[in-house]
Order: structure tokens, then C-alpha cells, then sequence
């Protein structure tokens, strides 16, 4: 018969499978701060109050130094809720409005070309950035692809995760608090969709359930972007296309998915103080803001060009996290389905578009610099991301 195992050999493994207890205390303390963030900014009466209060109160004590660690780990299981809530905004009624999204969707590859080269000239010839980095920072696509394509072109990674961090940061808090300046925008459409878990049948919580757990792993053997979130939202929206299911799922689920979604976004910012990267952070917020008055130019264009309303454009253009813009929509009794559809067309665009448009330009571009950042950190440093950022 084999050895058993001796108990110290049991102690180690278990000692090494347990996270180490400044990591634990890290993400304990963020999760504190993002929850008083979500309480204080629900008492203020601010939009996506449970997702802008803790993105606002850890991005702040981040910069400040805390010794703060974002809950990558938990974002997988909370981002598939987001999912299923999203695909919850699909209904019959969508149906038939689907021939008005046309000029959205016809218009959003020049938005991405136009808002895209806008970028680049403030990273680059403003910024001064090796060309490579400027090229990646600049493109409106997904977080953690960009990082690992710029990686894979010899790019600054370093530079490109604080750009796109910036982006969907400022974007986010921007434009929701935009609308809640000027429309009064609240929770509403949240609140109006108040689900508790027991007004749920048992038939439609296992059904909404399945969406959250199959959905991802389907839409990753498709090969599809955002997969944690993307696929539960397509099998949700299919339940609720048909009727089958009409409740969304648990707000207290919402919450809870909202809460870590915005810890982790704020705690983007750890590591990055206001003295070392000051001057990347300042043309990140420049380069969002570009990014937002072109998203106002061509919500304009839309409006003009069909009946959907001015609001219900911007947010479908507004280079923000999918699951983010998506919620805002939400919040704000807008056409979620729309909102989202455009998001995921920005996403899947911008990663068929940037391949093919980099390598184009590759060859008149200098080789990739040196290994260390122009401030003498070096790129190794890039805060760690997750592996599905579902969709910025």
C-alpha cells in the first residue's frame, strides 16, 4: 500500500493553497471601502450608486497609498449575475425596433477609426509616446486584449493598463454623473426591477441560474469576447425573448456583483501614485475626454439619422466598460439591449479591426523601445488584471 502522506506534507500544501494573509486583508479592506462607498453614494442619491461609490472611494485611497487589493478573484463569479441582469432587458418588444439600430452599428467603425486616431495623436505627438504604446493605449477596445497585444508588439504594457484604466474610470463617472446633473438620473430602472429571491419560482431561478453558470464557459469554447459576461447575457436574453423566464435575477445579487465590480475597478489604481504617473494620468483624462466629445458628435449624428433618443446614443457610444454603460442604461429606463448590443459590436470591431490596422502601420513604425518605461520603472511592474475584464 502507498505512504500516506505525512501531516506535515498535508500542512504544507494546505499552507501554500491559502492566500497569503496581507493579500486577504487587502481585499478584505477594499471590500469594506467599496461597500461604504456604495452606502454613501445610495444615501447621496448618485446613479449606479452601489458601482460608482466603491470605483470613487478605492480609486481615492489607492492613490493615497492604502494597502488596498482588488477581488480579481471574485469578479468571475459576480460578472455572469451582471449577465443574466442584463439579458433580463431583452424582450419581445425589441423585435421589432431592430431595423433603427442600423445607423448605429453602420456608423460605429468610423466612430472607432476617428475616436482611435484622435487618441493616438495625444498620446503621441502631445504625450510623446513611442508609437507602438500610443497605438495601443489609443484603441477603444478591451482592457486586458490590448495589453496583450501591445505585449506582443513590443509595447509599453505598463502605460496601456493605466490608459484604458483611466478611460473606462473617467467615462464611467462622466457620463453618470453628467445625467444625474442634468436629468436628475437615479436608480429608478434599478429599483423599479427589484427582485427579491423569493419572488422567484423555483423553475425560473434554476433557469437563471444555468445562464450564469453555462453561459461562460459556452461563449469561451465560441471564442467569444467578455465571455463571463457576454455569454450568460445571451442565454438569459433568450429566455426572456421567448417568455420563458421573465424575472430578472435577485437585486441582492445585483448589488453584491456591483460592489465588487466597482472595488476592482478602483483598485486599478494601487501602485500608481499622483507624483510617479501624474503626467500619464493627466493625458489618459485628456485623451478620455477626446473620446467623449467625439461619442456626443456621433450620439448627434444618430439622433438625427433615426428616432433613437440622444441619451439612449451616447451611452451606446461611450467607450465604457460593456457591463458599466449597460447598468447606466438600466438606471436610466433606456433600451438595455441596445445599449449592450452596441457594446459588444465596439468590442468585437475594435479586435478584428486592430490587428490587421497595426500590422499596416508596423512596418513604418521604429522598432520597440527599451525594456524599461521612460520614468524608469520597469514594464514587468503592470498592475496584474483579470482574465475576462468583461469588456471595456
Amino acid at each position: 500500500m502507498a505512504d500516506l502522506p505525512s501531516l506535515s506534507s498535508l500542512h504544507a500544501q494546505l499552507t501554500r493553497r491559502m492566500p497569503d494573509p496581507g493579500v486577504r486583508n487587502g481585499v478584505l479592506l477594499a471590500l469594506l471601502l467599496g461597500t461604504v462607498g456604495g452606502a454613501l453614494a445610495a444615501r447621496a442619491g448618485l446613479p449606479l450608486p452601489w458601482m460608482l461609490g466603491p470605483m470613487l472611494l478605492c480609486a481615492i485611497a489607492a492613490l493615497a497609498g492604502a494597502p488596498l487589493v482588488g477581488p480579481v478573484r471574485a469578479r468571475p463569479i459576480v460578472v455572469p449575475v451582471l449577465g443574466v441582469m442584463l439579458g433580463s432587458g431583452f424582450t419581445p418588444e425589441i423585435l421589432g425596433q431592430l431595423n433603427t439600430w442600423a445607423a448605429t452599428f453602420a456608423l460605429l467603425p468610423v466612430f472607432i477609426l476617428i475616436s482611435g486616431a484622435l487618441a493616438w495623436v495625444i498620446y503621441r505627438h502631445v504625450g510623446g509616446y513611442d508609437a507602438r504604446t500610443a497605438f495601443f493605449c489609443a484603441a477603444p477596445g478591451g482592457l486586458n486584449e490590448m495589453i496583450l497585444m501591445g505585449a506582443e508588439a513590443g509595447a509599453d504594457e505598463r502605460r496601456i493598463a493605466l490608459s484604458h484604466a483611466v478611460r473606462v474610470f473617467l467615462v464611467i463617472s462622466i457620463v453618470a454623473l453628467f445625467f444625474a446633473i442634468l436629468e436628475g438620473t437615479t436608480t429608478a430602472g434599478l429599483g423599479a426591477a427589484a427582485v427579491r429571491i423569493s419572488d422567484l419560482s423555483f423553475g425560473a431561478g434554476a433557469a437563471l441560474l444555468a445562464c450564469a453558470v453555462l453561459g461562460g464557459p459556452l461563449a469561451r469554447m465560441a471564442r467569444l469576447p467578455a465571455a463571463q459576461l457576454f455569454g450568460p447575457m445571451v442565454l438569459s436574453a433568450a429566455l426572456h425573448l421567448t417568455g420563458i423566464v421573465a424575472d430578472p435575477p435577485p437585486t441582492l445579487f445585483v448589488i453584491v456583483a456591483q460592489v465588487v465590480i466597482g472595488t476592482v475597478l478602483g483598485c486599478r489604481f494601487v501602485g500608481a501614485t499622483l507624483r510617479d504617473t501624474g503626467r500619464d494620468i493627466a493625458l489618459s483624462s485628456a485623451a478620455a475626454l477626446a473620446l467623449l466629445c467625439v461619442t456626443i458628435v456621433f450620439a448627434l449624428a444618430v439622433m438625427l439619422l433615426t428616432e433613437e433618443p440622444w441619451t439612449q446614443a451616447v451611452l451606446a457610444y461611450a467607450p465604457g466598460g460593456l457591463a458599466e454603460m449597460s447598468l447606466l442604461a438600466l438606471a436610466k429606463n433606456q433600451d438595455v439591449a441596445y445599449v449592450a448590443t452596441a457594446h459588444v459590436a465596439r468590442i468585437v470591431l475594435v479586435l478584428f479591426m486592430v490587428r490587421p490596422v497595426f500590422a499596416l502601420l508596423a512596418e513604418h513604425l521604429p522598432p520597440p523601445p527599451a525594456a524599461a518605461a521612460p520614468d524608469g520603472t520597469s514594464r514587468d511592474g503592470a498592475a496584474e488584471e483579470t482574465p475576462d475584464d468583461g469588456g471595456r
